[in-house]
């Protein structure tokens, strides 16, 4: 029996409740340490799903968060494929999660405030347009693209060119992300009462309470990021 083998017929216990958030990380795990090496092809949904005492749902959700993450790739109709291991920060397309964490603060929280003073009537309703259409959005893809066009439309609300640039270049990066905490979290519930709130300052005109609001989303963000990704938040 090989490794793969020996591996596999080790019976898994975990919670359903977190179910393809811990097969996420183990999985995870063994691609970052190289015991799935660069290459190598990862057992079926159907054996995992056996090892886990989990539906192949709840796989399929840990392999589209590796996917989204770039540690794998699914090939049609041959399976799913490591795309990098040995350690390193996790990154979504050219951006790490730590270059997202450290920099959308000095960005975004400023953006928010400029947005509550300059935004106008047009601007604001988009944005709560947005908030409604976010909060009865049940499909996660659609949902993340709703996230995007939020926040980029903060950032051109705020009538400050180098803000809008530098969010619309980071968008897919931040896309990334937030398919991630979408799946493995109750991120989305939660970042809809965040957005409400930020959209609130922005409609009253307080800059000070709209840049409250989005450092709050960003901080929320981070933590959920650093629980995923294994790291402690500042």
């Amino acid at each position: 029996m090989n490794d793969l083998e020996s591996w596999l017929s080790d019976p898994a216990i975990i919670s359903r409740k977190s179910a393809s958030e811990l097969i996420f990380e183990e999985l995870r795990t063994l691609i970052l340490s190289g015991q799935f090496s660069a290459g190598s092809k990862l057992p079926s949904e159907a054996k995992l799903a056996g090892k886990y005492g989990v539906s192949r749902p709840i796989v399929r959700e840990a392999l589209r968060s590796l996917q989204i993450l770039g540690l794998t790739e699914t090939r049609t109709g041959s399976g799913t494929y490591v795309l990098a291991g040995g350690g390193g920060d996790i990154s979504y397309g050219d951006y790490s999660a730590r270059d997202l964490i450290e920099a959308r603060p000095y960005v975004e929280v400023s953006a928010a405030g400029w947005a509550a003073l300059r935004r106008t009537d047009d601007e604001l309703s988009r944005l709560l347009g947005l908030c409604d259409r976010m909060e009865q959005e049940d499909n996660t893809e659609a949902w993340v693209r709703l996230d995007s066009d939020f926040h980029g439309l903060i950032a051109e609300a705020s009538k400050n060119a180098v803000f809008r640039d530098i969010v619309e270049d980071v968008r897919e990066a931040m896309a990334r992300q937030s398919g991630l905490l979408t799946v493995l979290g109750p991120r989305r519930q939660e970042s809809n009462a965040e957005h409400r709130a930020i959209v609130e300052a922005i409609r009253k005109g307080s800059d000070v309470e709209a840049q409250a609001a989005m450092d709050l989303h960003l901080k929320k963000v981070e933590a959920a990021v650093s629980r995923i990704i294994g790291s402690e938040p500042r």
